[in-house]
């Protein structure tokens, strides 16, 4: 059961890290980071394969009315996916991900909603930021250099996600080390400094908790492993990125309640000093958060 003795373990002995201050910089110049407030990003789904079903949207005008449904909720920054990540959805090619994201991308960009576009593909990265995206939720590692070429030449952020593998869709088994923060600090300072080799100035690390892996299909290990992570994020900020973590479901535990489930996990992430909260329960979540903000 977790308690105040285990938050005050993790904290003395990570002492330095709370006190890590990240680079600041801005989304469009709406949205800054570092912040007292930390942001919410609202979720679309653009495919039906999606779990979350309140966040499925297959058409562009129902996609575009959720964007702004989402804004005036507290979102952000919204997410758009055009391929779910579970592992026994359908593939969704370049040119399918392209004709599903422009229209909604474009259209939310020009009413002024900052945008962020799910893909590991880089062409569809490209096409996302020329359609007016914001920021690049990147889920895989073959093409990172290309996408942050891309993200650099249009002032534009990128998240990049602890994938174990060569992108969301192909992982296997994740590394459990009893502490996952080490492996996940070396991962990230490669991606950072390869980043900054190619012009990015304006990135996120995400531990990558919402992904689907083989051994995490057992509820109390992979709930362990989360929690964990949340708890220990502020240790990731002493590499000068601003941490983005996306709230997982425990549905397990949640049963019909499901959609209390990334709340709760929200009170996690804000402990450890999370920046962007990716939600799909964009309303519940600020509430938490506005509640934390009150002490």
């Amino acid at each position: 059961m977790l308690g105040l003795k285990d938050l005050a373990a993790i904290a003395a002995e990570h002492v330095a890290d709370l006190e890590a201050e990240v680079c600041p910089f801005d989304i469009a110049d709406q949205v800054n980071f570092p912040s007292a407030q930390p942001a919410i990003m609202g979720v679309i789904n653009l495919s039906a394969d999606s779990w979350y079903r309140e966040s499925i949207r297959t058409s562009v005008e129902l996609a575009v009315e959720r964007g702004s449904e989402l804004r005036e909720q507290g979102a952000d920054i919204i997410d758009i996916g055009a391929e779910s990540t579970l592992g026994q959805a359908q593939r969704v090619g370049g040119e399918e991900q392209r004709q599903r994201l422009l229209p909604v991308i474009s259209q939310l960009a020009s009413q002024g909603v900052i945008v962020s576009a799910e893909t590991y593909d880089a062409e569809v990265a490209k096409a996302c930021l020329e359609a007016g995206a914001k920021v690049l939720n990147l889920t895989g590692t073959i093409d990172s250099e290309a996408v942050y070429r891309h993200a650099a030449g249009h002032d534009a952020a990128v998240i990049v996600c602890y994938v174990a593998g060569d992108n969301v869709r192909d992982v296997g088994d994740i590394p459990l080390d009893d502490d996952p923060i080490p492996r996940m600090t070396d991962y990230f300072s490669r991606e950072i400094e390869t980043a900054g080799r190619c012009g990015l100035a304006k990135g996120f690390v995400d531990p990558g908790l919402g992904f689907y892996y083989g051994n995490l299909q057992d509820s109390a290990v992979r709930i362990r492993h989360q929690m964990k992570t949340f708890l220990n994020a502020f240790r990731l900020r002493k590499l000068g990125w601003p941490v983005c973590n996306a709230l997982p479901h425990a549905v397990e535990c949640f049963g019909d309640e499901v959609r209390s489930a990334e709340p709760f996990f929200s009170v996690l992430a804000a402990l450890g000093q999370t920046d962007l909260f990716r939600t799909h329960e964009v309303p519940r979540v600020r509430a938490v958060l506005r509640t934390l903000g009150v002490y």
